[in-house]
């Protein structure tokens, strides 16, 4: 049973996790169009700030915290058969985010001005302010939107469908594109903005016909009295707790950021998103196809197989995490100026990004970990845990942040959300472990270890590289090391005939024809 387990999630997994190189590579684009377009400006940073808001409202009542609550819980009635009671579940969950959605939106929307000068961003200047502002109110449409979207993606992901909810970050990407290519340069950063409101529009359509063809079935209900509606509110509570942990530290982020030097957030920004990069791939693809199988699993009662199919989840994704870190750690600078650096993204800019993601590079292992861990306390319908080691590793982030903000300027920022994310990583598993009984600890130190030795064999040798041909085209140096970097990773684990490479062609393959089986 557990080897099925996990063959239904590498299986899953392969085909997320392509889908999500897409929308990876075209978020890619985007960020390069925009760096062109902006550079690391002023304007820039405006519109990164405004995103702070609408974002943090996503997130606290229809994102990542329902979707965790909501999962188990719908699952739970498909694995019972109840189909009735799993649609009136999701019709409640979805006129309660849309209600309070639009609620906090306008209230949002009317105190914009206040909220920016005050809290989101007092050191900019007030025309930047101002600027905010006008931003702000035009993106908390699509915090409307992204509401009903992401709980369609919940419902779509436990009836073990990922396609659709896989596609729908690429429509929004192409949305931005789109704004940022067309309408930027006749209307500004407010070009930006439009593309964000239509990519999220296309988000929400493009998942549609799936969820159709599940034929819903819609209640008009708040659900205020149902049992089911109170469990998802009671895993939900804690979970946003969390998430407002998380989005605390991007506001602080922003705030610290906002008093340095121009342009300062859009590095941080721009290096962020160069980590989220091979994170959102390797953890995200990964953890989007577990989550459903692991509240299965827990639903059944199958502790054993949870254990193992964790375990192989988590050896997986350091197997492809680690040498991620180390290449991006030493490939930085010839892959910013390959994929950044023209227009307004000038050398400067590129300095600026490269010393943000020298820091942020090496906590990339400890943000692929920290995912798929939270999603098996989720499945165990422990949403407290996670959250309670979050608002720790968050203030623990705040801390270091306003420490080594005025020695490092915003690499400081970056090297306390690593730090602090790597003392969540390690508390977790030591949580999870005891819940499970063991994680089959000595295969994922033997796994850690092999990728480890390999990845830094392969650092030095890309970084002797480096230093040889200092001058080469950032193509050559940057592309051509990444499949140099990968080919010396691949022998080197094949030498040691690591087990972890038989699980490559199961996360590659793609199932042909036919439904993927759904929960019953």
């Amino acid at each position: 049973m557990a080897h099925s387990s996990q063959t239904r999630i590498a299986r899953a997994a392969g085909q997320v996790m392509l889908l999500f190189v897409l929308s990876r590579l075209l978020g890619l684009a985007r960020e390069m169009i925009i760096g062109a377009r902006f550079g690391t400006s002023a304007e820039l940073d405006a519109y990164l700030a405004a995103f702070r808001l609408p974002d943090l409202i996503f997130q606290l009542v229809a994102g990542g915290a329902l979707g965790s609550a909501f999962i188990p819980t719908f699952t739970a009635h498909l694995t019972r058969d109840d189909r009735a009671a799993a649609w009136r579940l999701a019709s409640a969950v979805i006129n309660l985010a849309l209600l309070l959605l639009t609620l906090i939106a306008l209230l949002a929307a009317l105190f914009a001005r206040p909220l920016v000068a005050r809290v989101i961003a007092p050191g900019f200047s007030p025309a930047q302010q101002a600027l905010t502002a006008q931003l702000l109110r035009g993106l908390l449409v699509s915090t409307v939107i992204f509401g009903v979207s992401g709980i369609v993606m919940g419902i779509l992901n436990a009836f073990q469908h990922f396609l659709a909810p896989a596609l729908a970050p690429t429509i929004y990407n192409l949305g931005i594109i789109g704004g940022a290519w067309f309408l930027a340069p006749r209307w500004g950063v407010h070009g930006l903005v439009a593309g964000v409101v239509a990519g999220a529009a296309g988000h929400l359509l493009v998942q549609l016909p799936a969820l159709l063809r599940r034929r819903p079935h819609y209640v008009p209900t708040l659900g205020l009295s149902q049992a089911d509606v109170r469990e998802v509110g009671r895993l939900m509570g804690p979970r946003v707790l969390g998430l407002a942990a998380v989005q605390v530290n991007f506001l602080v982020n922003t705030i610290l950021a906002s008093g340095l030097a121009e342009g300062s957030l859009a590095a941080l920004n721009y290096a962020w998103l160069l980590m989220l990069l091979p994170q959102g791939v390797v953890a995200q693809g990964i953890a989007t196809a577990a989550f459903p199988t692991f509240s299965a699993l827990v639903a059944r009662e199958e502790r054993a197989e949870m254990r193992a199919t964790f375990s192989a989840t988590l050896r997986a994704i350091l197997f492809l995490s680690i040498p991620a870190s180390a290449g991006l750690f030493v490939l930085r600078l010839p892959l910013i100026r390959l994929l950044l650096e023209r227009g307004a993204f000038g050398s400067a800019s590129t300095a600026a990004v490269a010393y943000a993601l020298a820091f942020y590079s090496w906590g990339l292992v400890a943000h692929a970990v920290v995912e798929i861990t939270a999603r098996a306390f989720y499945a165990l319908h422990d949403t407290l845990t996670p959250v309670l080691v979050g608002l720790a590793a968050m203030a623990l982030n705040i801390v270091l942040s306003l420490a080594l903000r005025g020695p490092l300027q915003h690499g400081g920022l970056a090297l306390a959300n690593t730090v602090a994310t790597g003392l969540e990583m390690a508390v977790l598993l030591v949580l999870l472990r005891r819940r499970l009984g063991g994680l089959e600890e000595r295969r994922v130190a033997r796994a850690t270890l092999r990728a480890v030795l390999v990845s830094g064999v392969m650092a030095l040798a890309l970084a002797g590289g480096l230093a040889r041909w200092p001058v080469a085209h950032p193509l050559l140096l940057g592309g051509g090391g990444l499949l140099l970097g990968g080919a010396i990773y691949l022998l080197g684990m094949a030498a040691l005939r690591a087990e972890e490479l038989r699980m490559l062609p199961a996360l590659l393959r793609r199932r042909q024809g036919g439904q993927r089986e759904a929960i019953r």
